[in-house]
């Protein structure tokens, strides 16, 4: 026979909800714990006085009575566990699990029984419904009629409100039928009436959830804030922790308890209760209780007359009357020292708490999370600033959430917090040789491939080689058609024939000498000018005719499956289809991304194919520019030859002055030389006027150099 035995999935039937959760029974007890609160009832085998399996709403159900009169219910079982169950009970608890189905007829008058806290409607010996007097919040009677109403239950959409009870008319003398159903109920129902004198007050105590100042009254089964609008009455079985934290300015202290149900007020409802207290502050309490009760009572863990500081007597009193332990943070410690970390959680800036068995945010809205139902967390990129991360927890039941805008320098300590804590990290691994630098912070799985990222990039890199293309043309285009050292040689041979023509004259060499300067200091200018300017010319657009770069094998999958994923998740946006598409590739298997590799070198391939032939073609095209330009720069050098000529024959230049009035011994005898003289004239004239056209018209780089060949 097993020692224990275990079930998932069960249903514990507390104030009309069901909580789902673990049962676990063994030799000493059987325990139960909320998967949703964490909440632990722990039922000790000798207190076991009865139990029943019936059939209810989810299969099959176990019903288990206590010597103090406590009833709980457990749905969720399978029929065929009953053998296992009823062996188990025999062996170890000594009891016999018995068969007890409820009545079906309809009926609506019978017998009401009242067995501990349960109040029972049956028809014969079968139940037909059964009421837990705690649920009832108050009980009044009329003429013959009992009326019962119910607290309301929030995780429900329908909640039963109210119901009553017709009680007939008795023979028996002295005792009213109603009034006794009355006293039955109230004897147990969890009616709040603050009968007595409170054991102490605090008053004028600072809350920040619900938030404003308020009087706590402490009763002995249950809490009363008192403040100028609103008053709550708190029963101490709705507690279910209490902790104990310090601010990070080391000077206040917060005392969270935690409620289950939450209190109301309206539609708003308050899982925890938030006092915030200053260190500094102190008070001399009294309890209103004699010494002997104190004693009794609280087993020496009060007095009747305590001093100290505010939050220590508060947490004090409230841990000897809620009877739960008080949860403080436990070795963690921030960068700065502080054993919490300042963040955000949805609009509003906290702390975070990072304690030994969970974390807790406080405090708009406060959140506290075990670890035990942690799927996985994960640190994430922050969204606006480089100088902070996100911490992300995701539950098992799939809620997330994001605390955000953390300090970058708190990554490592709380990395090894929760690597310290076994909880699984998503994005783990990543903290080897980890600076306190934010390069080193980790991304989320789904984000290591993003697809329009990679897009982006690949479309960053298209830009920049044409860029630099272009820039390259323009560069060789300014190189050719302006050469500064081309143009000092030219302008050297120049004066090099004047000055043969004339090199008799010291006087003209030195004129000569001055203007070569000049021409110099013009050229320099001018190529200063140019260079000055090279920035500012434009880059060359990207011929719209020209081929198209080919896509990846990543992006052909995309472009063919973007449709399919839109249908698979309607609704999605364009950067979660990105992540989702990136992830869909990144499982892929290697065979499928293979097909498409294929398919993105043939794409390849044609591109370079309609690249040759359009470079081709580019060719022919700039041939057919440059033979143009050469016929209108020829044109232009005939139609300003002649009046050049006039100008000179008009206005004689030094040369020809000097020329003109050469000596009879510097002319030759023969005839010959004579004619000789005169075509070199000519020719030097004409020269001179093609210089002066080129001059006015620079040409281009081609044309400079086709001008030279001829």
């Amino acid at each position: 026979m097993a020692e224990t035995l275990e079930f998932n999935d069960v249903y514990q039937e507390v104030k009309g909800s069901m909580n789902d959760g673990r049962l676990r029974l063994s030799r000493q007890s059987i325990i139960f714990k909320n998967s949703k609160t964490g909440k632990v009832d722990n039922i000790q085998a000798g207190e076991l006085t009865e139990g029943i399996w019936r059939r209810v709403a989810l299969g099959h159900g176990l019903k288990l009575l206590t010597k103090n009169g406590h009833v709980y219910k457990y749905d969720g079982f399978r029929e065929s566990e009953f053998e296992k169950l009823s062996d188990f009970f025999k062996t170890h608890y000594r009891l016999e699990l018995m068969e007890k189905d409820l009545c079906v007829k309809g009926w609506n008058w019978g017998t009401v029984k009242f067995g501990g806290q349960l109040l029972s409607f049956d028809i014969g010996d079968q139940p037909v419904f059964e009421i837990p007097l705690s649920n009832v919040s108050q009980c009044t009677t009329g003429k013959n009629e009992v009326t019962l109403e119910f607290h309301q239950n929030d995780d429900a959409e329908v909640s039963l409100m109210e119901v009553r009870f017709y009680v007939p008319p008795t023979q028996e003398d002295g005792v009213d039928p109603v009034e006794a159903f009355a006293q039955n109920v109230l004897s147990k129902a969890d009616v709040i009436q603050a009968t007595g004198d409170a054991i102490c007050i605090f008053r004028e105590l600072q809350c920040l959830t619900p938030r404003g100042r308020y009087d706590i009254r402490i009763y002995p089964t249950f809490l009363h804030l008192h403040g100028k609008t609103f008053d709550y009455k708190i029963p101490y079985t709705t507690v279910l922790r209490l902790f104990l934290l310090p601010h990070k300015d080391q000077r206040q202290m917060f005392f969270v308890i935690s409620l289950d149900p939450p209190i109301k007020q309206g539609q708003t409802r308050y899982h925890f209760l938030i006092l915030l207290f200053s260190k500094d502050e102190d008070i001399s309490l009294t309890l209103n209780m004699n010494e002997e009760e104190v004693e009794k009572r609280f087993e020496g863990r009060l007095t009747k007359n305590m001093s100290g500081s505010l939050y220590e007597m508060v947490s004090r009193v409230m841990k000897a009357l809620v009877n739960r332990k008080i949860t403080v943070p436990g070795n963690f410690q921030g960068h700065s020292g502080a054993q919490c970390i300042t963040c955000s959680y949805k609009a509003s800036s906290g702390l975070l708490y990072p304690l030994e068995r969970g974390f807790i945010y406080v405090h708009k809205p406060p959140v506290h999370i075990r670890f035990d139902e942690i799927s996985f967390v994960n640190f994430a990129r922050g969204t606006t600033t480089t100088r902070s991360f996100d911490f992300e927890i995701e539950t098992k039941q799939g809620t997330q959430y994001t605390f955000s805008s953390i300090e970058r320098e708190e990554y490592g300590k709380l990395f090894d917090f929760v690597n310290a804590k076994k909880l699984n990290i998503k994005n783990r691994g990543l903290k080897e040789g980890m600076n306190p630098s934010y390069d080193e912070y980790a991304d989320s799985d789904e984000d290591q491939h993003d697809a329009y990222l990679v897009r982006m990039k690949e479309e960053g890199k298209i830009r920049e080689e044409n860029a630099n293309d272009s820039s390259d043309d323009s560069g060789e285009e300014t190189d050719e058609s302006f050469n500064p050292g081309e143009e000092e040689e030219d302008v050297a041979e120049e004066f090099d024939s004047n000055a043969s023509a004339s090199s008799s004259s010291n006087e003209g060499d030195s004129d000569r000498d001055e203007k070569k300067r000049k021409q110099l200091k013009k050229a320099k200018m001018s190529k200063d000018r140019k260079s000055r300017k090279k920035p500012m010319e434009v880059k060359k657009g990207r011929d719209p005719n020209a081929p198209k770069r080919p896509m990846s094998a990543y992006m052909l999958w995309l472009n063919a499956s973007r449709e399919k994923i839109k249908s698979d998740h309607p609704g999605i946006s364009i950067t979660d289809l990105s992540k989702k598409a990136g992830e869909i590739w990144k499982g892929m298997s290697k065979e499928k991304k293979e097909e498409w590799d294929r398919k993105a070198e043939d794409a390849r391939r044609e591109y370079e194919k309609a690249m040759k032939e359009y470079e081709g073609g580019r060719g022919e095209s700039s041939k057919r520019d440059k033979s143009k330009k050469k016929k209108k720069v020829k044109v232009k050098m005939e139609k300003k030859s002649t009046p050049s000529r006039g100008s000179s024959s008009s206005k004689p230049s030094s040369r020809q002055l000097s020329e003109s009035f050469k000596s009879k011994e510097f002319v030759s005898s023969d005839e010959s030389s004579s004619g000789e003289n005169k075509s070199k004239k000519k020719r030097r004239r004409s020269e001179d006027s093609e210089e002066e056209e080129l001059a006015s018209t620079p040409p281009s780089s081609e044309d400079s150099a086709s001008g030279s060949d001829e």
